[in-house]
């Protein structure tokens, strides 16, 4: 059996959860790969974000996303509302602020020293129902996705923007 291992990234923005189809990303990386039947596993990098398949949807929100990724935000809202204060989840405790404040890259983790940057119990907790990671067929040489699925890559943290990728790994022959 054969492994191939790459990545595909971007920088999210920050206010909403930003959605981004990386099928065709995936799809490069198969080919790249040269595995002509197997699988092909995303994995999130990080804690706040998700992988999971949905069909391609053709409307779009004034805002952008799709009407299933708002449909999407907006049940997930329900379940786990968005973190506006102190008092909406218990994370991040004053541990976690103080360990982050201790980091080297301190301002590309909690810009300007603002600890509401660290608000983001919502996104965690969004990204661990929804999961880290998704498994597609490879058949043929190419990624098998059904009619109009897609392999979307979200990510929850709406507090500033990130840079962020998803490990792919394609395993076969």
């Amino acid at each position: 059996m054969a492994v191939y291992k790459d990545f595909v990234g971007f920088t999210s923005c920050a206010g909403k959860p930003d959605y981004h189809d990386i099928t065709q990303d995936v799809a490069q990386v198969v080919e790249a790969s040269g595995i002509q039947e197997g699988t092909v596993t995303v994995i999130s990098c990080h804690t706040t974000c998700a992988v999971f398949s949905e069909e391609y949807d053709h409307d779009h929100t004034p805002a952008g996303d799709t009407f299933l990724q708002a449909d999407l935000t907006d049940g997930l809202r329900k379940v786990f509302p968005d973190q506006g204060d102190w008092s909406t989840y218990r994370y991040p405790g004053l541990e976690h602020f103080e360990e982050v404040e201790s980091w080297p890259n301190l301002e590309k983790n909690l810009p300007g020293g603002d600890r509401e940057m660290l608000w983001n119990g919502d996104a965690h907790l969004r990204s661990t129902l929804i999961g880290s990671s998704g498994t597609y067929e490879v058949a043929e040489g190419r990624l098998e996705m059904n009619g109009l699925a897609s392999i979307y890559f979200v990510d929850f943290d709406r507090t500033h923007p990130r840079d962020r990728r998803a490990r792919v790994i394609v395993m076969g022959e």
